[in-house]
């Protein structure tokens, strides 16, 4: 993803503030390429084309990729979805459905774009990137240090017995879960990897998350093709929820101030232009 430029990382501690039953639309992040294309161009067309497919393939499959060229063969684009392991086929729908939403909103006619959400991820761009690896490293994401002292070695042991689980000699499928006592993780690979591209990208993933997270009660590490999370205590982040709770209620405020401003300014704007057509 080295051509997209990562514009928002809303390093929402939303991702690792729910529970396994989360809000698998959560936003995580988004990326988009510095080049645009011209609107009502053939690469629009492609794009468009392109996204149709991943929307209907997301009613009966949890992973596609597909190349659209159909409207210039000279500027195929190029695109993949995917889903978490552990969503049903309505849940997979419905987070693509979104995260496809979210791609005007964010990258509004870029050549290339990304959207991982808690559930999903989907990505697309005029580079042939699908069945290449890529580790490098898009968001790390760390909870604080359990208070108490709580966060003891045996819990580290828990932690890194876990993340053990999803790197060590794993042969399956791209989405992973492990447990050590009160610890669980969960990692996914795209689902453009073999096995070994996936082994090497969770194991990069946990090297990373062991590193920027060596006492943290919870952590996210997500790279170009896959990504790993720990968590204790069941819930992601548990010990983080009013912390995110508050950042939730600061982007609120700030937001509401905002529009105040802008209203009152608008008001005063119309008041003053109807005195003046009084005075007329």
């Amino acid at each position: 993803m080295s051509e997209l430029l990562l514009l928002l990382v809303f390093s929402s501690l939303a991702s690792l503030t729910t529970s396994v039953a989360d809000d698998y639309t959560g936003f995580v992040y988004a990326g988009c390429s510095q080049l645009k294309y011209t609107p009502d161009s053939p690469y629009q067309l492609n794009v468009e084309s392109l996204l149709s497919s991943i929307a209907n393939a997301a009613t009966f499959s949890s992973y596609a990729n597909y190349t659209s060229a159909s409207a210039a063969a000279s500027s195929p684009v190029y695109g993949l979805f995917q889903c978490r392991g552990d969503l049903s086929s309505s849940d997979c729908n419905s987070c693509v459905r979104f995260a496809l939403s979210q791609l005007s909103a964010f990258c509004p006619f870029t050549a290339g774009a990304a959207v991982q959400l808690n559930g999903c991820f989907l990505r697309y761009g005029n580079d042939s990137f699908v069945g290449k690896p890529d580790t490098s490293v898009l968001r790390k994401n760390c909870g604080p240090v359990a208070g108490g002292g709580g966060y003891n070695s045996d819990v580290l042991g828990m932690r890194d017995a876990a993340l053990a689980s999803l790197a060590s000699g794993f042969t399956g499928g791209s989405y992973r879960v492990g447990a050590a006592g009160s610890v669980q993780a969960m990692a996914q690979c795209v689902g453009d990897q073999g096995a070994k591209q996936c082994n090497d990208c969770v194991a990069a993933a946990v090297a990373q998350l062991k590193a920027a997270c060596p006492f943290a009660v919870a952590g996210d590490a997500y790279l170009g093709k896959c990504y790993a999370k720990y968590w204790s205590s069941g819930v992601y982040h548990s010990d983080t929820n009013d912390h995110g709770d508050q950042v939730g209620k600061t982007v609120a405020i700030i937001i509401g101030l905002i529009v105040g401003v802008a209203l009152i300014i608008f008001l005063a704007a119309f008041l003053r232009k109807a005195g003046n057509s009084g005075k007329d």
